[in-house]
């Protein structure tokens, strides 16, 4: 991502404590998924319209994260099988800041995603399982009882977060993203995927990445890196409703 740095430095920077005025109590979620070349133009096209944040200087973000299901991938099958109320557990770690949580995940039946966490100490990331403050929480929020979850895949990649200059809307982007699946064993690089999410109110005014993805005919296509990634990883696990999206995900590859 470092190649990007030199576009990324004509941004005028944002702290976190900045952002915190982008509030989009009311907002709607769009993802994309792009190659690094789109993601070049995007960038020299919008930038001088967009904050980039900056965290002791850096606008390059890590994150690791540890995602959590059931021998069976109760909670992978549910999302492969589009049941409308699903549960995603995991525990991240936002490296730039050296802070972790565990996290859950709720999207109910109207489509609407509800996060949930709490704070824990980075050193137990690996085994935040153990931590009773952890095991307290998924008692009262969770429906999966805790001796039957594992540790079963593993994520890294890299974030820029921009914000409009209107501060009606938050963009994120990914890249370098790799995964590794602790059942399994097997890892798989997926880092010449980018996936940018854009955060913005209901009934916003268009912005400039508006006007550049409608000129570049890039358009919304969710995924789920938990998702995708236990596809790529698990040779148990069901992939035939993700089969067009993981074909989709080659295509913008070789772009």
């Amino acid at each position: 991502m470092e190649q990007y740095n030199p576009i990324l430095d004509t941004m005028s920077p944002i702290t976190l404590k900045e952002m915190k005025a982008v509030r989009l109590m009311n907002r709607v979620d769009d993802k994309y998924l792009i190659n690094r070349r789109q993601l070049m133009e995007l960038l020299e096209r919008i930038a001088p319209n967009y904050y980039v944040q900056r965290i002791d200087g850096e606008a390059l973000a890590p994150y690791h994260t540890l995602y959590f299901d059931t021998d069976n991938l109760a909670m992978y099958t549910a999302h492969h099988n589009r049941k409308l109320n699903r549960q995603k557990l995991r525990v991240r770690c936002y490296r730039s800041n050296q802070t972790t949580f565990f996290e859950i995940k709720n999207k109910n039946n109207k489509g609407k995603t509800n996060k949930i966490r709490i704070p824990i100490e980075t050193e137990l990331f690996d085994r935040c399982l153990d931590v009773a403050e952890v095991r307290e929480f998924l008692q009262k929020e969770s429906p999966y009882p805790i001796n039957t979850l594992r540790d079963q895949l593993e994520n890294s990649f890299r974030r820029i977060t921009l914000v409009d200059k209107g501060m009606h809307e938050r963009v994120t982007i990914d890249s370098e993203i790799r995964f590794k699946n602790h059942t399994s064993g097997i890892d798989y690089d997926l880092s010449p995927l980018v996936v940018m999410e854009v955060k913005r109110e209901v009934g916003g005014p268009s912005t400039a990445i508006d006007r550049a993805l409608m000129d570049m005919r890039i358009h919304p296509k969710r995924m789920s890196k938990y998702c995708i990634g236990t596809a790529l990883t698990a040779p148990n696990a069901k992939v035939n409703r993700f089969k067009d999206k993981l074909r989709y995900i080659e295509r913008v590859i070789s772009s």
